[in-house]
């Protein structure tokens, strides 16, 4: 899987980019967990997530946010990191201007981050949200909701608590419009260790899938 280096707002961001030869691939951003707490582009929920759109035909793009590995700037309280989410979608679709699907999967902030690029883009179709930490960060800007999506909990959560998931579903539940799915992995912590993480990737690979199967929003 190539490296690749590309524009951010703060200088240059390193990505790893997975390409499909269908011209027409739907795409998928990955984004990772908080950069202060060890967060980077190879963290395993991050890498598995990778895979698993990559394995239903998405050409998929995961990168490190600023100052993390080769990726240029300082961490900035996550404003400065949706813009570089936004970079790098920016750069996923010129190199996929065919496509018709556009999808964000983020763990932890990463899916702090991802729910706010959704609000900012509309030509994103579909989300997946694994441990949302809805109990560390304000997630009010979701109204409404633009597009259906999955939201992915463990039981066993004690980072971001599986309550605090469960309220941020109830108030998304209330849009209408729009789909949100549920599902929490019975027994798992945060990161999905061992065994949960393969029970996992097939909740988030069936549920694509389906939605790309029915081809709405």
């Amino acid at each position: 899987m190539p490296e690749v280096i590309f524009p951010g707002p703060e200088g240059r961001l390193e990505g790893r980019y997975h390409p499909q030869k269908d011209r027409d691939a739907p795409i998928a951003l990955i984004l990772h967990p908080h950069p202060q707490l060890g967060g980077t582009m190879n963290n395993r929920v991050v890498y598995n997530l990778h895979y698993a759109f990559h394995g239903l035909g998405f050409s998929v793009l995961r990168f490190n946010f600023r100052g993390v590995g080769r990726s240029q700037g300082e961490y900035d309280q996550g404003i400065g990191e949706l813009s570089d989410a936004a970079s790098a979608l920016d750069w996923l679709q010129a190199q996929n201007q065919n496509t018709k699907h556009c999808w964000v999967a983020g763990f932890s902030f990463g899916a702090w981050i991802g729910m706010q690029l959704l609000m900012r883009r509309p030509d994103i179709t579909g989300f997946v949200s694994l441990a949302p930490p809805a109990n560390m960060y304000d997630f009010t800007f979701l109204a409404p909701c633009p597009a259906s999506g999955l939201i992915l909990n463990g039981t066993a959560d004690r980072v971001a608590p599986p309550r605090d998931t469960e309220m941020l579903v109830a108030k998304l539940h209330e849009q209408k419009g729009i789909t949100i799915t549920h599902v929490q992995i019975e027994g798992a912590g945060h990161f999905f260790e061992d065994p949960h993480m393969e029970p996992t990737m097939t909740t988030v690979t069936d549920y694509v899938r389906k939605r790309l199967s029915e081809k709405t929003r």
